[in-house]
């Protein structure tokens, strides 16, 4: 089940974005509890930041951002994780089908987000979830941490 998160999501979702195995591949640098929570309050002001439970306990988040004007049908899907302890189990392919419904239900008839090309893993539960490459965007993303540059492939899907 996905639901928008609360502020009561807090600590989970500072320690799955902190996490050494997600990290990496999501768009915030690791910081303390205190630089996050500005991040933190903003996701959730806005309404974008959502959270995957299953059998009543948290185990993924996304963020899942509409565009506006004539781009109002799309929207972007980021901050994607599943936690590390549930990886490999099939919850991820639940949770996308989830967002994707979900999606559909508000009206999008696009979801779009971007996946480093390194990161085959994800590629390949996007392409499941039927999202499709578009293109690959060199250098888009800047890992401070690594002082390197991270190509990324863009992917959508179409309703």
């Amino acid at each position: 089940m996905i639901r928008k998160a609360t502020a009561a999501d807090f600590n989970y979702l500072y320690k799955l974005y902190m996490h050494p195995q997600v990290n990496p591949f999501l768009l915030y640098e690791m910081m303390d509890a205190n630089s996050f929570k500005p991040i933190f309050d903003e996701l959730l002001s806005k309404g974008v930041k959502y959270v995957f439970e299953y059998g009543g306990e948290p185990i993924g988040m996304f963020k899942l951002i509409p565009l506006q004007y004539r781009n109002a049908h799309i929207a972007y899907l980021g901050g994607v994780a599943i936690d590390p302890a549930f990886a490999g189990r099939g919850y991820g392919f639940t949770m996308l089908t989830e967002a994707i419904a979900y999606a559909k239900a508000i009206g999008l008839l696009r979801v779009e987000l971007s996946v480093a090309t390194g990161n085959q893993k994800a590629i390949a539960l996007y392409e499941k979830a039927g999202f499709e490459k578009e293109g690959v965007f060199k250098k888009f993303s800047y890992l401070k941490s690594e002082d390197r540059y991270v190509d990324e492939a863009f992917m959508a899907w179409l309703a």
